[in-house]
């Protein structure tokens, strides 16, 4: 997958993570329905284990990719200070068929399925290269923190 550079947002505009819980670098492509982001594992991610990136850290990949389709209402604006809280509330199917290593590059595709307010049901799929690491049908939960 080609992407220019100047398309690239940066994924602290969408996601209130921060390291070392953050597992997607860049948004490759953005809109109400769909997005596309990378992930490049290092060796001292928190997932990383005997140079393997492992379960959990694809299932909060995707979950962190998805969550950017709905946490992108909530930071519209990078200059204001806003404060989200948000959760997995289901998982509703999982399929992990490989683990990617240390110095992998990973793609991740997610598609809103439904929506109702602020609870999302989101299909993902990640991919090294061509090669398809786990595939998922999340739902999640993200709101605005009122002060």
């Amino acid at each position: 997958m080609k992407i220019k550079e100047e398309n690239i947002i940066n994924i602290h505009n969408f996601l209130p993570h921060r390291e070392p819980m953050l597992m997607t670098d860049y948004i490759l492509e953005l809109t109400k329905e769909k997005v596309i982001t990378s992930f490049e594992i290092k060796e001292d991610n928190i997932f990383v284990h005997d140079n393997v990136f492992v379960e959990a850290g694809l299932i909060e990949n995707a979950a962190q990719t998805c969550s950017s389709i709905l946490g992108q209402s909530f930071f519209e604006n990078p200059e204001t200070e806003t404060k989200v809280i948000g959760f997995i509330t289901n998982i509703k199917k999982i399929e992990i068929f490989t683990l990617p290593k240390v110095g992998d590059k990973i793609i991740s595709k997610a598609s809103l399925v439904s929506q109702f307010e602020n609870i999302c049901q989101i299909f993902c799929e990640t991919f090294n290269n061509d090669e398809l690491l786990i595939r998922a049908e999340i739902t999640l939960f993200i709101q605005e923190v009122k002060n």
